[in-house]
């Protein structure tokens, strides 16, 4: 699999996502500077976690304007396979190419923590190595990870099963209204969504960091080995 990882001003997740790739695919990825205007021969583009511009105006909405974006725009006019973790989620939801925004926290504070994720579907390159409802355990490490959107746009999520994952309890139990379960107040508990084909998926907890048992589990990894599997096979 020929992996991507785009890398802004502030990025600082960019290493943690190339060994993560490297470790499934045993390829080093390309590292794509935010100014470049062309994306290299690719089946998946990363946008990783970080602080992009200093996380100025609005977390991800200068780097939604960067002069790499048009050329990830047409890569998913094209069908290519997109993932965004935590900043990378944010940039995605300012450039429109996913519903919905991320706010601040309901803490109002930066949670750096881990928490369980609940897969809402498994039918996704993104997910295809879990069973539907499967919990997994992930960190997460954000100030502005509150997903909203309004009521007909979380509707349609629900209605069209968009929802990529949700906070919930260790054994699945789901209360969106509970921040130990939910700790940054999302709608409907959501962590991550797709896009309308289910080839661009965002998320802000970081499966990254779980995918080396020496470095305290593999949880994430059925994300990346799924991905290969499925753009690859």
């Amino acid at each position: 699999m020929k992996a991507g990882i785009v890398v802004f001003p502030g990025t600082n997740r960019e290493r943690d996502m190339a060994i993560a790739l490297r470790s499934v695919t045993g390829v080093a990825p390309r590292m794509i500077w935010h100014r470049e205007t062309d994306l290299p021969d690719l089946d998946l583009v990363v946008l990783p976690g970080g602080f992009s511009y200093g996380d100025y105006l609005r977390c991800g909405a200068m780097a939604a304007h960067a002069p790499i974006m048009p050329a990830i725009r047409r890569f998913a006019q094209a069908g290519g396979h997109i993932l965004g973790v935590c900043n990378g989620f944010q940039i995605l939801t300012e450039a429109q190419l996913l519903p919905g925004a991320l706010l601040r926290n309901a803490a109002l504070r930066f949670l750096s923590q881990d928490c369980f994720l609940r897969v809402e579907r498994n039918d996704t390159p993104f997910t295809r190595h879990w069973k539907r409802h499967d919990v997994f355990r992930t960190p997460m490490a954000h100030g502005d990870g509150n997903y909203i959107a309004d009521h007909e746009t979380i509707r349609m999520l629900e209605d069209t099963n968009r929802v990529a994952f949700r906070y919930v309890a260790a054994d699945g139990r789901l209360d969106a209204n509970d921040s130990t379960l939910n700790p940054n107040g999302s709608m409907g508990a959501i962590a991550g969504v797709f896009s309308e084909n289910l080839r661009i998926c965002g998320m802000m907890p970081h499966p990254e960091d779980l995918v080396d048992p020496l470095m305290g589990g593999e949880d994430g990894k059925p994300l990346f080995t799924g991905l290969v599997e499925a753009l690859v096979g």
